[in-house]
């Protein structure tokens, strides 16, 4: 009974310091500018208390999809018009937010799902919000990326996310050869009708021996994290047929020990012309995993030339 009882105890005092948290953050306007929400991924229960705080304070809310954004706001009772901004619509839809912004109205912008303007549409209205002088809030929160990327087992020290390969088997094992000389764990996303060509596409470029992962529905019921090589992968996808939504991770490629060659370097060091000698070499040393006195002679070697 005792320990019920401060349980009990216990549960009182987190709901009334999420009360106050959230009483507090209402209690203050928002700033004019445009608010990027991030929103789950799955379990509606990773709603921030920023985000519901913007969702009610804004004047103006955006989403992709108002059907499937409704059942957020619908689980915390959250009574807003929602208009809708999509890929076909952005650009016309941009300039009457802009309006807006200019008459110092707080406007949100929520994603379907993660963070918004990855993989989702936003990115002009953020860039074009900023270019005319308004500001531009981050209201951070859930990313399939990084959650993915967390729980994957890969080196999270330095990552490239890469989003959507091409659906044509041509186009997409030419982006996978681009994506080579990329150094760091790389990070796709993928539908899954398109999961067994893509880990095979993958496994033809890397190699079927590379290390890698694939997330699926996660927060979700069936959440599931599996590693193993890119062949393993690949007959894993083909034997289950997996179902739901789909995040792809390769270790790197290029290992901390794998020399790069006097050409991939030089070859690297003429992309960053225009910068100084040192901001070259340190970026040029970081990107290829190479010894930065190699880089460095070799730097001097090719600006004496």
């Amino acid at each position: 009974m005792s320990g019920s009882s401060g349980n009990e105890q216990d549960s009182y005092g987190v709901f009334a310091a999420v009360h106050r948290e959230l009483s507090g953050l209402l209690a203050r306007p928002l700033a004019p500018g445009l608010y990027l929400v991030a929103t789950p991924i799955g379990n509606l229960a990773d709603t921030s208390l920023r985000a519901i705080a913007t969702l009610i304070q804004a004047d103006l809310l955006y989403c992709e999809d108002t059907r499937h954004s409704r059942r957020l706001l619908d689980r915390y009772g959250i009574n807003r018009k929602l208009r809708s901004l999509h890929d076909h619509n952005e650009e016309a839809e941009t300039t009457a937010i802009l309006r807006e912004l200019s008459a110092a109205r707080p406007v949100a912008l929520m994603s379907d799902a993660g963070t918004p303007l990855i993989s989702d549409p936003g990115y002009k209205l953020a860039r074009a919000a900023s270019g005319a002088g308004h500001k531009v809030f981050a209201i951070p929160g859930p990313s399939a990326v990084l959650a993915a990327l967390s729980a994957s087992g890969l080196p999270t020290d330095c990552f490239t996310f890469a989003g959507f390969l091409p659906a044509r088997s041509g186009q997409r094992l030419e982006r996978l050869r681009e994506l080579q000389s990329v150094a760091g764990t790389l990070i796709f996303f993928e539908a899954p009708g398109r999961l067994e060509a893509t880990l095979g596409a993958m496994a033809e470029v890397f190699g079927p021996d590379c290390k890698g992962a694939v997330a699926r529905e996660l927060t979700k019921l069936h959440e599931e994290t599996r590693q193993g090589s890119l062949a393993e992968l690949r007959h894993w996808s083909a034997s289950e047929a997996p179902r739901g939504e789909f995040v792809i991770l390769i270790a790197p490629v290029r290992a901390a020990d794998t020399a790069a060659s006097d050409g991939e370097i030089l070859a690297a060091l003429a992309q960053c012309a225009g910068h100084s000698v040192r901001d070259r070499v340190d970026a040029v040393a970081a990107q290829l995993r190479a010894p930065r006195k190699k880089v460095y002679d070799l730097a001097l070697r090719s600006r004496k030339d």
